[in-house]
Formats: structure tokens, C-alpha cells, sequence
């Protein structure tokens, strides 16, 4: 039922109840703070992406932070370890490859269907007794405030939301972002990500595989019962027609990129396509908000970072909230100068890596001349014998790079 004309009071206001968004509030569960999250999209909604049959890439930081807020104990069942990565360039013999193993680590990290770590995050933000999540409800106007920001929003409840802190965690596009005068940079890569689950012919022994083509890199992921997903990337055009093929057809177009690693593949899922950019804001917080996830830098696929550097942020925004509530009790402003000052300044060195890391192997193997891919074919050589070269890459991909948060390093918020 709408109520009209009423005023809800918390400390924060989450907008975006996606993976990232429920992220941060079951990891505020913990602090003595009244949370409203707000999501446009229900669950059950085809074009609500945190509950699909899409696969995120976890990092074994991931994985600690989810351990850390409780709830990695109800996906861990439906994950799948990645124990090697195999890394080609298609026409070229050179290759690259990292294990567990050599790491001294169980798994480099994980897999897990969008539609478990979604069902899991909301269930524990329903079980939070401060917290509330108002869905389906969307924010129709925002203004900021010196002590508290108020936000206008219709829907499943209607009204006014003042809150000490707003956090932009609304996609890439986000319209809080603007709304506080956020301002992002766009590149677009021109090309789409095929994404769908494949069966192979032969099991796929807990490899992920990254491939560089002529078109555009192609990510080949272990998943449970011996299925993979595919995220497979080229020219918009391309994309399209590569779509409209019927299976058989297609399957012999994906096969003719990746090859016969994994024998034949010999069923595939549904189809779907999306275009791929680098979004980035150029700040991250504001008076009284703070953008987060894709907000604040929606990454290429090819390294698979981009959940995982944003619940880095979850991680590290939930810290300082916590610091700040262990240094001042009941006192505590979650959107005072301070604190933000101090999630931004945190937060600057790991987002920078990981952009420039991404966008500039979308670069190098986006490059179709002859010399740089034969130095690229080199450097991945190289890169094979060299271990502190794979050491160092392994611990950036692996979410284990640069200051961490206590919940990236198994020790609990408060």
C-alpha cells in the first residue's frame, strides 16, 4: 500500500538493491545503523541482473568478504573453484598459465551464478533488523544537504528518504550519481559480450580459460555438473549475426575460435549479447554520497574484476563507517567529510590498478597489427616463465593486491 507525503529517517541510504548494493547493507548488519535500500527492479524481473542465470568470476578476496558478512556459507555448495587459468592467443603458440598450486592456494578464485549470490544477499538483508529494502521503488528527485540528504521516491512505498549518507549503487548509469553532481567519463569499446552456458565434451578439470582473437577476447569458465560460460566479445555487427545463428551453427563458429581444449561442445543455453564500455566517475564521493560498484567504474569483462573491485569497495566504505562508529558511538555521522575523505583516499590506488590493468589488456589484445601481436605473443612467453611476474599478477587477480580491508583479510568488521 502507497503511503503519500511521508518522511522515513535512516543513517544510510543504499540506492541500487543489486549485488553490490545488498553487499554493503548485510555488511552494515553488524553496526547499530539504520539501512534503507532502494531497487526499481523485483527480483523475479527478467531485466534484473543480480537474479539471472549470468555467472560472476569471484576473487578469493571475494569470497573472504562474503565469508565475512555471512554468506558465502549458503552459495559455497554452488560455486565452482578455478584451480588453473590458461591464457592464448589465437594463431599464435604462446601461452600462459597459473595454478593454485603454484600459489599455495586452494582455488584462484570462483564462480557463481548471478541468480544464487543475489537470492543469498537478499535473504540476509531480510533477516537484518534495521535494515529495510523498498522494492519495487524507484528515487524520482534527489537533493543534498550539509546534514542530511533527501531523496524522493515512489513505488512499493512512497515519499520522502532523508539520510545521512547516500550511496550510489545504481549501475553504470547511475542517476544518483548525476543527480549529486558526479560527473563519469564514457569509452566505448565497440564490441558486445556474448554470454551464455555451453556443455563440453570433456569435463573441464577446473580450468578458466581466457582466449584472444582476431575479434575480440573470449573467457571460456568453469562451472558446476562439468558445464562452462561463455563471454565472448566482438564488434557490435558481428554480435548480432553471430547471435541469429541457430546452435549448431553457432557452436561450430564458437569452436572454430577456442578450439578443441575441451573436445566438442556439444550443447548451449540461452543466448544473450550486451554492450561493453569503461565507465568511469571522476570522483567518488560528495556531500553526503558516495558512489560504489559501476557507479563509480563499470570495467570490460576480460579480467573479470569488475563485481570484484566493487565489493572491495563495499569492504573498505564498510570499515570506515565502522571505524567511525567505533571511535564516536552514538555520535557516529556515516556521511561526514571525514570519513568519506578517507574512503576516497583508500579507495584511489586499488581503483586506478585495476582500471588501467583492464582497459589496457582490452588495448593490447584489441590490437589487430602484426608487430604487436607478435610482441604480445612474446610477452606472454615471457610472462609464462617468470614467476614473480605471475606472482604479482596472480595477487592482483585474485583480489590480494595492494591494502586491504578487514573483511578482504578474514578478520571481522567490529
Amino acid at each position: 500500500m502507497n503511503v503519500e507525503n511521508t518522511i522515513k529517517r535512516c543513517d544510510i541510504a543504499i540506492v541500487g538493491g543489486g549485488m553490490v548494493g545488498l553487499s554493503l547493507a548485510a555488511a552494515l548488519r553488524e553496526l547499530p545503523l539504520d539501512v534503507v535500500v532502494i531497487e526499481p527492479v523485483p527480483a523475479d524481473s527478467d531485466s534484473q541482473p543480480s537474479f539471472d542465470e549470468r555467472t560472476t568470476a569471484l576473487s578469493n578476496g571475494s569470497r573472504r568478504i562474503l565469508e565475512g558478512i555471512g554468506v558465502w556459507r549458503h552459495v559455497a555448495a554452488e560455486a565452482t573453484p578455478i584451480k588453473r587459468i590458461h591464457v592464448s592467443d589465437r594463431g599464435r603458440f604462446a601461452m600462459a598459465r597459473l595454478s593454485a598450486e603454484e600459489q599455495g592456494v586452494a582455488a584462484l578464485g570462483h564462480t557463481l551464478s548471478n541468480r544464487s549470490l543475489g537470492t543469498a544477499l537478499a535473504g540476509a538483508c531480510r533477516g537484518a533488523e534495521r535494515t529495510e529494502v523498498l522494492c519495487p521503488t524507484r528515487v524520482t528527485g534527489a537533493e543534498p544537504g550539509a546534514q542530511r540528504a533527501s531523496l524522493s521516491v515512489e513505488g512499493a512505498w512512497r515519499g520522502t528518504v532523508e539520510a545521512r549518507l547516500v550511496v550510489a549503487a545504481d549501475g553504470a548509469r547511475s542517476s544518483i550519481r548525476a543527480a549529486f553532481g558526479i560527473d563519469a567519463s564514457v569509452w566505448d569499446y565497440d564490441q558486445h559480450a556474448i554470454i551464455a552456458n555451453v556443455v563440453p565434451e570433456k569435463f573441464h578439470d577446473f580450468v578458466a580459460y581466457e582466449r584472444f582473437t582476431e575479434d575480440g577476447p573470449m573467457a571460456v569458465l568453469p562451472l558446476t555438473d562439468g558445464r562452462c560460460t561463455i563471454v565472448w566479445t566482438m564488434a557490435p555487427e558481428a554480435a548480432r549475426s553471430t547471435l541469429a545463428l541457430d546452435e549448431h551453427a553457432f557452436l561450430a563458429a564458437l569452436q572454430q575460435q577456442f578450439g578443441y581444449r575441451l573436445g566438442r561442445f556439444i550443447r548451449i543455453g540461452r543466448r544473450s549479447a550486451y554492450p561493453l564500455s569503461l565507465t568511469r566517475s571522476n570522483r567518488q564521493v560528495a556531500e553526503r554520497a558516495v558512489v560504489i560498484g559501476n557507479a563509480a567504474q563499470g570495467l570490460h569483462p576480460i579480467a573479470g574484476q569488475g563485481f570484484n573491485l566493487g565489493l572491495r569497495d563495499v569492504a573498505t566504505l564498510a570499515e570506515v563507517i565502522a571505524d567511525e562508529w567505533i571511535a564516536r558511538g552514538e555520535d557516529v555521522d556515516p556521511g561526514g567529510a571525514a570519513v568519506l575523505e578517507r574512503y576516497a583516499e583508500w579507495r584511489r590506488a586499488d581503483r586506478q590498478t585495476v582500471i588501467a590493468f583492464t582497459d589496457g589488456l582490452v588495448r593490447l589484445f584489441g590490437n589487430p597489427l602484426g608487430p604487436v601481436r607478435a610482441a604480445r605473443g612474446a610477452s606472454l612467453l615471457l610472462f609464462d616463465l617468470a614467476s614473480p611476474a605471475k606472482h604479482a599478477f596472480a595477487r592482483v587477480t585474485m583480489g590480494l593486491a595492494g591494502k586491504l580491508p578487514r573483511l578482504a583479510r578474514g578478520v571481522p568488521l567490529a
